[in-house]
């Protein structure tokens, strides 16, 4: 055989290598493999996976975490062959990879029989953060990280801690994980233990973890009660946070657990003694007491008379003379304030008290110092359409009605001589302490023109001076007294020829009879007819008669003459 012959061909070398290679089929690119660690150079493990072609691979992959790389040369460790290089070149080799691989496979197993995974929260990505779970990255979403919502993270971030897999997609690389679920089952594990301990009633102690406007949450280790404003002192707390700071340790009591909805309610008040018990005889109606000021309302003031203790002055107890005014210009909040106790509710909890009867009663002072018939004087504070308010002494106010305002005008008529600001006399005419009234008058201040003439009898003669003339009658004064009376036409004089109103003249003396009197009304009926017929009948009378045969003529003749005589 030739030399020629001996050499192999192209084919034959082709042959040989593709017996030392592996094939398509047991490629080794995107797997796992094993290799031996052949010389360390600078930064670089060189490996062996069996091939032809070596791969190097950085010293820091085989590091720990802050830790020095520990390899030596023989070492067999596990590679991701990322690509299989042509004969003559390198294999990329990765340990990182082949350590993510692995977690990746264990990480299937946990989230195929639901269990729990450990890692370390390092870094903050949008909507969340990440997460490292032995070599794979995960999501945790910012929703899952706790329980309730927290605004700082940073305690939680660079420590080992459990979290559960929500999803994951190995195709794509994708891993969502939860924190929140794992703090949700592990309370839920501690409420149904700590519930199956918890009774009624229970004396227990806990950390106030969260404060709102309505209460306080209190942990009891592991479970949550609610401890109600309400329920934190007997006395008044306008929010939580007056008496309670969050991370505080308080003794609570047990009120209230609800089995169905796991919640449970609680009291710091009831550990103490209930201020609101024998309350009537603390405090009996009619005592005196100071209190302070705790609140105020439109409606009236709450005072506190010890701790847990409040009574409610309604804003009509606070003033004798300050009326529809704000509860806070009368009293300020903190304010000591004397009060009288009005009523007791020991089933309502209820004490019902007063601040102005522990004043003087301006009414009663007023009745005291000016009676029934005194004079006094007041400035004209307002003007109704009914009469005058006059401002009197201790801040109190009287009224002039329209009807004690003048004895001969109108009510309407007189009040226009009045004007605000105005310093009036007047008469006390009553005064009602139980309604707070106090009556005046200022036509009073001069008698009663009536008072002169009210005397007078039905058929008494009087004599009138006109003062005015109308076609109906004329209008006199009966003497000197002030009084007016009005002759109606048909009573001017007994024929009806003579009853003309213009026979009289303004300042002329008339005599007339009375024929009726008004007490109420104030007015007195006046008949120059009904005298005329008088006098014709008393002559008669006297000087004879139709049967004598004297004539009316001789009749009233004589008894002229009588009359001249006698005068």
């Amino acid at each position: 055989m030739s030399e020629a012959a001996k050499m192999p061909s192209v084919s034959d070398f082709e042959a040989l290598l593709n017996e030392t290679l592996p094939t398509e089929d047991e490629g080794f690119e995107g797997r796992v493999v094993k290799g031996t660690v052949v010389s360390v150079e600078n930064d670089f493990a060189i490996v062996d996976i069996g091939l032809k072609a070596e791969g190097r691979v950085p010293l820091k992959e085989f590091a720990p975490a802050g830790k020095a790389a520990e390899i030596n040369v023989g070492d067999t460790v596990e590679v991701y062959v990322d690509r299989v290089e042509n004969a003559l070149g390198e294999a990329i080799l990765s340990r990182d990879k082949a350590r993510r691989e692995e977690a990746w496979t264990e990480l299937e197993k946990a989230f195929e029989g639901d269990a729990r995974v450990d890692g370390v929260i390092f870094g903050r990505v949008k909507g969340g953060f990440t997460v490292d779970l032995n070599g794979a990255v995960a999501f945790l979403p910012g929703s899952q990280v706790d329980i309730r919502p927290i605004r700082d993270v940073t305690p939680l971030m660079n420590i080992e801690q459990p979290f559960q897999i929500l999803k994951m997609d190995r195709r794509r690389g994708n891993i969502v994980v939860s924190r929140r679920a794992v703090l949700e089952e592990d309370r839920a594990e501690q409420r149904a233990e700590l519930m199956g301990k918890l009774e009624e009633g229970d004396a227990v102690e806990g950390v106030v973890k969260n404060i709102t406007d309505y209460g306080a949450f209190v942990d009891l280790g592991g479970i949550d009660g609610l401890l109600h404003v309400t329920d934190i002192s007997w006395r008044r707390v306008n929010h939580p946070s007056e008496v309670l700071s969050i991370g505080e340790t308080v003794k609570v009591q047990v009120v209230r657990i609800n089995p169905e909805t796991q919640r449970i309610s609680l009291g710091m008040k009831q550990l103490a003694a209930d201020p609101w018990e024998g309350i009537e005889a603390k405090y009996p109606v009619g005592a005196k007491f100071t209190g302070t000021v705790t609140n105020i309302t439109d409606y009236g003031a709450f005072v506190e008379l010890e701790s847990g203790v409040e009574g409610l002055v309604h804003v009509s107890e606070m003033s004798w003379v300050k009326k529809n005014v704000h509860p806070g210009k009368i009293v300020s909040t903190s304010q000591e304030v004397e009060v009288m106790v009005l009523e007791v509710d020991p089933a309502k909890r209820r004490i019902s008290l007063g601040l102005k009867q522990c004043g003087e009663n301006p009414w009663e002072a007023f009745e005291g110092k000016y009676p029934q018939g005194t004079e006094i004087e007041g400035e004209v504070k307002n003007i109704t359409e009914f009469g005058l308010f006059i401002g009197l002494d201790g801040d109190v106010d009287g009224m002039v009605h329209l009807s004690d305002l003048d004895w001969e005008r109108s009510g309407e008529e007189a009040i226009q001589d009045y004007k605000k600001g105005d310093t009036v006399k007047a008469v006390v005419l009553d005064v009602d302490t139980k309604k707070e009234r106090i009556s005046l008058g200022i036509k009073q201040l001069s008698g009663d023109p009536f008072a002169n003439v009210s005397s007078k009898k039905k058929g008494e003669q009087v004599t009138c001076v006109v003062k005015a003339v109308n076609d109906n009658g004329i209008e006199v004064e009966v003497g000197d007294s002030g009084v007016t009376a009005f002759i109606r036409r048909s009573d001017l004089a007994r024929d009806r020829a003579d009853q003309r109103p213009e026979r009289f003249a303004e300042g002329d003396k008339v005599d007339a009879m009375v024929t009726g009197m008004d007490k109420g009304s104030r007015k007195m009926n006046l008949s120059i007819k009904a005298l005329e017929v008088a006098e014709e009948k008393a002559a008669v009378e006297q000087y004879g008669s139709a049967d004598s045969g004297a004539s009316l003529g001789d009749i009233l003749g004589a008894a002229l003459e009588k009359a001249k005589e006698d005068k």
